[in-house]
């Protein structure tokens, strides 16, 4: 809306003829201004809306402004429409008329009846009240901007939040479908507790919206600053990060579904093979037991009772369509079924270490018998005599393996010094190892 021209001393013919062409225009763009107030979006949704908190007491004197905008302009016009008709009377206008004319334009020659004020106290009411053109549009450019601003404001937010809210309450309605059929519900996991808490805060945040849009804009007017405020979503922005936890773990409970039964048999068939090396682990002590002499063999434990246990309450689960409670028993139980797997592998390889260092010493011996046969001395009675005594300790049962360890080495060193004479000795020359312990 343009602002009058500053006032002045009597007009000249040619300046009162400027004068009414500016007031002119500006009486059209503060009728446009005014008539596109009246058909706002914004007015008429604030007309027909509940309203409560700021909006409710904002929108009250905006009201009131609106309704004073147009008694203004009325009185505008007319002022306007009096000086036309006297500037059309003659083509020269008379100094009389010149100086009527410019009381008119420039002078305080407006008059308001009631007042131009709101008048919240009675004390504030006045019968009318004289003003100048000029500060007469200066008042309704200040007062239509405090009404534009409360439409304005109210538009943008419910042009905003509210169908961002809806399709929020649309994926929230999904997912609860989606949580249901995988058995989460209020009071028997926390994501159908947090479903129910989002569905308050989401009917509670749009109810608000709808009745008080004012409270949830920050920043500047947007009729004032473009780009300088913005609709409050932080309530809203909060609900759908939650939503969106409580979807991905929806989501994941669905993949138990999808692929339960497969990771249920590859825990079984884990649990069946940490079974199975038990139970070899088993057999192997007693072998040991009765084929190495004095061996301290550690125990065996029995087999996984308890994760068979919840392995069946797992499938129990599963036939059951329990798929938010079969989540983390599945991922518990595929964890410590590859631990019981691990364990019983070492438990296999601790009960059977005696009997390891007893085929190593057999592979040594039967080494150095290849050696010894590779230098022709297969038929020397003294290696042959320690070559026997190693393998008597050796197959025997039980078997002693520190005696027949002792032994081989024994067997290691008569090859070494056989197959290595001391220096300086001649070659026919017999050595007598007999006496050698």
């Amino acid at each position: 809306m343009a602002v009058a021209g500053p006032t002045g001393p009597a007009l000249s013919r040619e300046e009162v003829d400027r004068a009414l062409a500016r007031l002119g225009a500006e009486h059209e763009a503060v009728e446009s201004s005014l008539l596109a107030l009246q058909d706002h979006a914004g007015r008429r949704l604030l007309e027909g809306a509940e309203l409560t908190g700021a909006t409710k007491s904002r929108w009250a004197v905006a009201e009131q402004l609106i309704t004073r905008l147009w008694t203004h302009f009325d009185v505008y016009t007319d002022v306007l429409t009096t000086a036309r008709e006297l500037r059309a009377r003659r083509r020269w206008p008379t100094q009389g008329e010149l100086t009527e004319l410019t009381d008119l334009l420039r002078g305080s020659g407006v008059t308001l009846p009631g007042g131009g004020t709101l008048a919240l106290a009675p004390a504030a009411a006045r019968l009318s009240e004289q003003l100048s053109l000029t500060e007469l549009v200066d008042r309704m450019n200040g007062w239509y901007a405090e009404a534009l601003d409360v439409v304005v404001t109210a538009d943008a937010v419910w042009s905003a939040l509210p169908a961002r809210i809806d399709l929020l309450a649309a994926e929230l309605q999904r997912t609860r479908s989606l949580a249901h059929s995988v058995g989460v519900r209020p009071g028997e996991h926390p994501s159908g507790d947090d479903l129910e808490q989002i569905t308050h805060e989401l009917t509670s945040l749009r109810a608000e919206v709808i009745s008080d849009p004012l409270a949830f804009w920050n920043g500047a007017s947007p009729s004032s600053a473009p780009g300088g405020g913005r609709p409050d979503t932080a309530r809203y922005d909060r609900a759908a990060r939650a939503l969106e936890e409580v979807r991905r773990e929806i989501e994941a409970v669905l993949d138990v579904r999808q692929d339960a039964e497969q990771r249920l048999m590859r825990v079984r068939d884990v649990l069946s093979r940490a079974d199975r090396t038990l139970n070899e682990a088993r057999q192997a002590r007693v072998e040991v037991l009765s084929k190495i002499a004095g061996s301290d063999v550690p125990a065996v434990s029995g087999p996984p009772t308890a994760l068979y246990e919840q392995l069946s309450a797992a499938a129990d689960q599963r036939r059951r369509a329990q798929w938010h409670r079969l989540s983390p028993l599945l991922e518990s139980l595929e964890e410590r079924s590859e631990e019981e797997l691990l364990r019983a592998r070492e438990s296999l390889t601790a009960v059977t270490a005696p009997l390891a260092v007893r085929a190593e010493l057999r592979g040594r011996l039967d080494a150095y018998k290849a050696k010894v046969a590779r230098h022709g001395l297969a038929e020397d009675p003294f290696l042959t005599e320690r070559y026997d005594d190693a393998r008597r300790r050796l197959w025997s049962a039980p078997c002693d393996l520190m005696a027949a360890e002792e032994a081989v080495l024994r067997y290691q060193r008569a090859v070494a010094e056989t197959l290595s004479p001391p220096a300086g000795a001649a070659a026919h020359e017999p050595t007598d190892r007999r006496g050698e312990s």
